[in-house]
């Protein structure tokens, strides 16, 4: 009985495991458009909060995407399918890189970079604490942002990111009033910088 009773662990487990892999395929696979509100809160290594920002999301396959920060303060990230525009209006400064360096380093450019995602990164399933799915993404090239990305899905759907860097500061991203393959329009992905900002290009 005991042989058993371990057996039938280790089987619910795997099983377990396995879905989350499947469950970022069917993401992938069966999102072709979506919008939601983000909460992102950001930990040092000592598990103190250093940020709290909140916002609205926005994607579209392949390598579009729109975060609006607006609380406490305002950003925008607009990735256009080709280069990803980073808009402090504050400091009136904008920040422009290619759409693939721009994956390593930035969330939204992983969530719509798709097929561009499983190529940069090794991903696998992981288990952990709760009733979402995960999977761990490990950038393969060293010179990215993260060390490690968790994804959190419940059914297909997409409700935690959780990015590690390599000074032990944790991000964590939580998605919520989520729509998948809705139409978006076309303006959402363009950019054009502000008259008078300082343009900086990476």
């Amino acid at each position: 009985m005991k042989k058993l009773f371990v057996l039938a662990l280790i089987f619910t487990t795997f099983n377990l495991q396995a879905a989350g892999l499947e469950r970022m395929k069917d993401y992938f696979q069966n999102t072709q458009t979506a919008e939601a509100d983000l909460q992102q809160t950001v930990f040092d290594k000592q598990g103190h909060k250093t940020q709290e920002v909140t916002g609205h999301m926005k994607l579209q396959k392949p390598s579009k995407f729109r975060w609006d920060y607006n609380k406490p303060y305002v950003q925008l990230i607009v990735g256009d399918g080709e280069k990803v525009w980073l808009f402090d209006p504050e400091l009136n400064q904008v920040t422009v890189r290619s759409f693939s360096k721009a994956l390593g380093s930035s969330p939204a450019a992983l969530l719509a970079g798709g097929k561009e995602m499983e190529r940069a990164f090794d991903i696998k399933d992981v288990s952990r604490k709760g009733d979402l799915e995960w999977v761990i993404a490990i950038p393969k090239l060293k010179e990215t942002g993260f060390e490690r990305v968790f994804l959190g899905f419940k059914e297909d759907a997409l409700m935690e990111m959780e990015l590690h860097d390599s000074f032990g500061n944790r991000t964590l991203i939580q998605f919520s009033n989520l729509e998948r393959n809705i139409k978006i329009p076309a303006a959402s992905f363009k950019f054009t910088p502000p008259s008078g900002a300082d343009v900086l290009r990476e």
